[in-house]
């Protein structure tokens, strides 16, 4: 998969969006999500134990499950998880991809018959999601966010889509906390180019707030 190309709208619109954010912002906030990402390893380190046994108990196959998105400029990278679904899931997709249930140029199924049975907890809880905090450490994503597409969703997007791709992506963001699933495709970038425009410390704060009872309580997800 290649990184993306820029359009002439693509520059501009970045250059406008970052022109609003201050450097002690950006500083501030990749001091923010490694001391927050190497805590949050550390508490969470006994639950990775229980997920790890977990996992393998339930289904052959590795532990863990990368898969290469795009993120900050469109620059490609291996996003970590618990690995949720069947070894061959990525092999299955051709078959299923006349299947999806969320509107627009994103792909999700509630009852995805590649999801394992520790999968559907996982996912369900979001807690699949944790090994990204390697990639904030690393410094391919935020702890706030746009959601890191894949490639073969960035290869249909539209200039103006390719905007959510000005800053780093997260694990959580303003479309997680907003209805997620109930979201479409169109609504999802317009939420990614809000939290753009007017994010700051603040903002970040408050959607990393709202993500706790969304974790925790949310049916919607899948």
């Amino acid at each position: 998969m290649k990184d993306i190309e820029y359009t002439a709208d693509y520059v501009v619109g970045q250059r406008a969006m970052y022109g609003n954010v201050s450097l002690l912002y950006l500083f501030g906030k990749r001091v923010f999500d490694i001391i927050a990402s190497l805590t949050a390893i550390i508490i969470l380190l006994p639950l990775f134990l229980v997920v790890i046994i977990l996992i393998k108990i339930d289904s052959p196959g590795g532990v863990f499950f990368s898969q290469k998105r795009n993120g900050f400029r469109g620059k490609c990278f291996n996003m970590y998880k618990f690995r949720s679904m069947v070894i061959d899931a990525e092999d299955k997709f051709k078959e299923l991809e006349d299947k999806n249930e969320v509107s627009g140029n994103m792909f999700k199924i509630k009852n995805d018959p590649r999801i394992t049975r520790v999968g559907k907890i996982l996912r369900k809880t979001s807690i699949d999601e944790l090994p990204q905090l390697f990639n904030v450490i690393k410094g391919d994503m935020s702890i706030v966010g746009p959601r890191p597409p894949i490639g073969r969703e960035v290869q249909k997007y539209d200039s103006w889509h390719n905007l959510r791709l000005s800053v780093k992506p997260g694990i959580t963001g303003l479309w997680q906390v907003s209805g997620r699933n109930d979201i479409g495709f169109e609504d999802m970038c317009r939420l990614d180019l809000k939290y753009i425009r007017e994010r700051g410390f603040l903002y970040d704060l408050k959607i990393i707030i709202k993500t706790i009872p969304v974790i925790f309580g949310d049916s919607r997800a899948f």
